[in-house]
């Protein structure tokens, strides 16, 4: 059985750990708050920019359009896998790098050569140990505050090989935030871009749907948004994973900081069990000292 001394040094260790984890939730929660707010903010932009795309789509010949072109046969797979810096965030970047992984088995075993683009740590550590190629690489992004030119920037590296014939599909695979309990790995095409549909009204009453003007004309403007709509597919995909980043974070600390506090309570109860035993035991021992004192002062009398 532990001793009083062991009992007391596990509560102190264990009180001075959910210190940390208390400290982590409140982080997690402070950051949340921005990152959650960036998202919402840029979800209308997107769905408007979607909305642009599916518009000019129906009136220009997507074909021409070599983003748009599915390559005949897939050779070369690239992924970009958003990911944490950090760990202590549960299961988040395991699911991530899990949802990435059974994409890669799938594709290698058709004799689909298979390189990355890393954004997080986690994930980069994971390609070097699997010993996949990394093409590019970004620390310090996904977690923090960052503009729309990270995205842009490396948006620009994928168009550019998708283009020079480096890759003939491109995937990214990001944590889609659904609440606060709920963060989904996620896998979308970015190139060749999607077929592009434009969504429509059921009945009357769900409002006007703008008819855009194109100047000079939609295939030509349709030309210079697609580029740009993986730019903002890629950067709606980091804050996705920025928010469940901080999420699942806040989440993992509070499970945490409860299982700190059940802890303490069985620590706190076996040292009270222990401390009474000890006094029971010197208790015992005055009893028996004072008995066998009583039977050794009437027997010499």
């Amino acid at each position: 059985m532990a001793s009083l001394k062991d009992v007391q040094n596990k509560i102190a260790a264990v009180k001075k750990t959910k210190q940390i984890t208390k400290a982590m939730n409140m982080v997690a929660t402070s950051r949340l708050r921005g990152a959650q707010m960036n998202m919402d903010n840029f979800r209308p932009y997107a769905g408007k920019f979607s909305e642009v795309l599916g518009s000019l789509a129906q009136k220009s010949s997507q074909d021409a359009n070599p983003l748009l072109v599915p390559r005949e046969e897939v050779k070369k797979l690239h992924v970009v896998l958003c990911t944490s810096d950090r760990g202590l965030c549960g299961g988040f970047n395991v699911n991530l790098i899990e949802r990435a992984g059974s994409l890669m088995e799938d594709k290698s075993g058709a004799g689909i050569a298979i390189s990355c683009t890393n954004f997080g740590k986690k994930g980069r550590d994971w390609c070097r140990k699997k010993k996949i190629p990394i093409v590019d690489e970004h620390i310090g992004v996904v977690g923090t505050s960052f503009g729309f030119n990270v995205a842009a920037k490396a948006g620009r590296k994928l168009v550019e090989g998708y283009l020079n014939g480096d890759y003939d599909e491109v995937y990214v695979v990001y944590a889609e935030f659904l609440s606060m309990g709920r963060q989904i790995p996620t896998l979308k095409q970015l190139l060749p871009i999607p077929p592009i549909e434009i969504a429509e009204n059921e009945g009357e009453d769900e409002g006007y749907l703008a008819e855009h003007i194109c100047e000079p004309s939609a295939d030509s403007l349709l030309g210079e948004l697609l580029p740009k709509s993986v730019h903002v597919t890629l950067h709606s995909s980091l804050l996705e994973t920025s928010t469940s980043e901080h999420a699942a974070r806040m989440a993992a600390m509070n499970n945490a900081t409860n299982a700190c506090n059940d802890l303490i309570e069985n620590l706190t109860l076996a040292y009270n069990k222990a401390r009474q035993a000890a006094i029971t035991a010197e208790l015992m021992d005055i009893v028996g000292g004072a008995e066998a004192l009583k039977g050794y002062l009437i027997g010499r009398s």
